[in-house]
């Protein structure tokens, strides 16, 4: 059973995470506030359970916005599409490396986990996210 038990939490680590939406509110001299649709798919047999999670938005290693996701449910070996909204700041240049990046806690019947997550959008998702023409 414990081995079953980590195998399970190595595999729920292992989430992965895609962007499937992302969409433009409204700009300001403030920033951007933007929607945005995530997929989260769960490769354990596990179901997990998530409150809201706080993400950023990180260019050449500094954040420049930062959003929240819905709390949503994983199903085993299914996958879920969570919406949320994130604001960036006004003063973004021309970044070369775009990640986002978040900590999602889990609640499962028998404990908690908190799982990282790091997603590298595409260039033409990354100009999306941060505006830029």
């Amino acid at each position: 059973m414990i081995i079953f038990g980590y195998s399970q939490y190595a595999s729920a680590s292992q989430i992965e995470v895609n962007i499937t939406q992302s969409e433009l509110l409204n700009e300001d001299e403030k920033g951007s506030n933007y929607n945005i649709e995530l997929q989260f798919v769960n490769p354990s047999l596990l179901i997990l359970t998530s409150g809201t999670t706080e993400f950023f938005v990180i260019a050449d290693d500094q954040m420049i916005g930062k959003g929240q996701l819905e709390p949503f449910t994983l199903q085993p070996l299914d996958s879920s599409y969570v919406k949320g909204t994130f604001h960036t700041d006004s003063d973004n240049e021309e970044s070369q490396s775009v990640k986002i990046t978040g900590l999602t806690k889990y609640d499962m019947f028998f404990t908690s986990i908190e799982i990282p997550f790091v997603y590298y959008p595409t260039e033409e998702q990354a100009r999306e996210f941060i505006h830029q023409g």
